[in-house]
């Protein structure tokens, strides 16, 4: 039987067919061999069929199991909510990135440690050079100018190691190497223009990098954790990391996937293709900086330009059910530096009027800022808008209880509101 009865009439058709093409052959072919190669030949098709069948059984069962996987994975991203950090350049965003990372993640481990052994290497060159230019710069600009001159037996390190702050590769900072960045650190020239930090680009970590020199020159030296939150690297493109903020079990509570992204102005146009299905903003504010200028403009006001750019993230179309969480961040700093630097330095805040000193004058002054930024959000603010959630937020991103207790509130807030939406609140 050649596979079934359903062969039969490609059988009788096949036959016709040899015998009008065998005719010329005459006896030379026999009718029962004529009748066992098409036979071999049916079977051979039969073969085949039965193998394409299994194939195609096959791919279908593969096609199944990836449509499953693809439904699985996206019920999954449904129950994951996006968080975008936004804020312009230094405004600590990428530190509270790297908070989170230490708090609901695994951290980092040897290998990520000793990857930021360049990163604080190259701050502290670049760090002292800025202060040795800086102090060259202010000594011929000032009109108190000698308390910025650089003292004769300091003037040759300070020469060499700005060689090496302005290089693309920094050398591993050695022994030798940090006893002279100390020694021009102790310069009483270099102190008088770190004082005057506002007019330069000093880093927030010069300090803190500065005290530790022995310890980041040791041979065997493998950063802390400390020391890499310190670290300072530019963000660029964009990076993203999924966690919890109640622990690893996602069952325990809201899954959040936060994007961080460049704050310079030439970062910025990365941006807007991330703006779509935003469940927060959480647009960072360094409130440190009301009497400093950007990186990028060294004319531009720093708190300015965070004025600016949290109004134009506000106004954006695809946030209108968007929550924004800020945060006033840098407040150790700003505690330190209100009580030295008049708050209406900045042309934002040209209305302020100190009422006191010490505690109460900070407080006095934070509240003022946070009342800018409020009145802020509610200009810029569209009636249809009014019922989106906005919270503000006291930070310090190198404050790790304090970040680990501003995110447990933050994912409150926005569970809150997701019950909220669901009318189970």
């Amino acid at each position: 039987m050649i596979c079934s009865s359903g062969y039969m009439v490609m059988l009788d058709n096949s036959l016709m067919w040899y015998r009008q093409l065998l005719e010329p052959w005459g006896s030379l072919i026999s009718a029962p061999s004529m009748l066992s190669i098409i036979t071999q030949n049916m079977g051979s098709l039969c073969s085949k069929q039965r193998r394409c069948n299994e194939a195609d059984a096959e791919e279908n069962a593969q096609a199944a199991e990836i449509e499953r996987r693809i439904e699985q994975e996206t019920k999954a991203e449904k129950h994951v909510q996006k968080l975008l950090l936004l804020g312009a350049g230094d405004s600590g965003k990428s530190t509270i990135f790297k908070q989170i990372k230490l708090l609901f993640q695994s951290g980092f481990d040897e290998a990520e440690l000793k990857s930021y052994i360049p990163v604080i290497h190259a701050n502290v060159y670049q760090t002292i050079k800025i202060l040795h230019d800086g102090s060259k710069e202010l000594a011929q600009n000032e009109t108190d100018s000698l308390k910025y001159v650089i003292s004769n037996e300091n003037k040759d390190i300070g020469k060499k190691l700005s060689e090496i702050g302005g290089r693309l590769d920094h050398p591993r900072l050695t022994k030798e190497l940090a006893q002279e960045i100390e020694t021009l650190w102790r310069d009483a020239a270099v102190q008088e223009t770190y004082a005057c930090g506002n007019k330069l680009q000093v880093p927030d970590c010069t300090p803190y990098f500065m005290d530790n020199l022995l310890r980041l020159s040791d041979s065997n030296y493998i950063p802390t954790k400390e020391d890499v939150l310190y670290a300072r690297v530019r963000t660029t493109g964009v990076v993203e990391i999924q966690f919890s903020p109640v622990g690893e079990n996602k069952k325990s509570g809201e899954v959040y996937r936060l994007f961080d992204v460049g704050g310079q102005r030439n970062e910025r146009r990365k941006w807007i293709h991330l703006f779509e299905g935003v469940t927060a903003v959480i647009f960072c504010a360094a409130i440190s900086e009301y009497d400093q200028t950007l990186f990028e403009d060294e004319n531009k006001n720093r708190m300015i330009e965070t004025k600016e750019l949290f109004e134009w993230v506000l106004k954006q179309p695809c946030f209108e059910k968007t929550s924004f969480m800020l945060f006033l961040n840098k407040f150790d700093i700003f505690e330190k530096k209100i009580l030295k630097a008049p708050l209406n330095a900045c042309e934002w805040f040209k209305d302020y009027q100190p009422i006191s000193t010490g505690k109460q004058e900070i407080e006095h002054a934070y509240e003022f800022v946070k009342k800018k930024f409020e009145e802020l959000y509610f200009q810029s603010t569209t009636p249809d808008r009014v019922d989106r959630v906005f919270k503000i937020y006291r930070t310090t991103a190198l404050d790790q209880k304090l970040v680990k207790k501003t995110f447990k509130l933050v994912d409150e807030t926005l569970r809150r509101r997701n019950l909220f939406e669901a009318g189970l609140l």
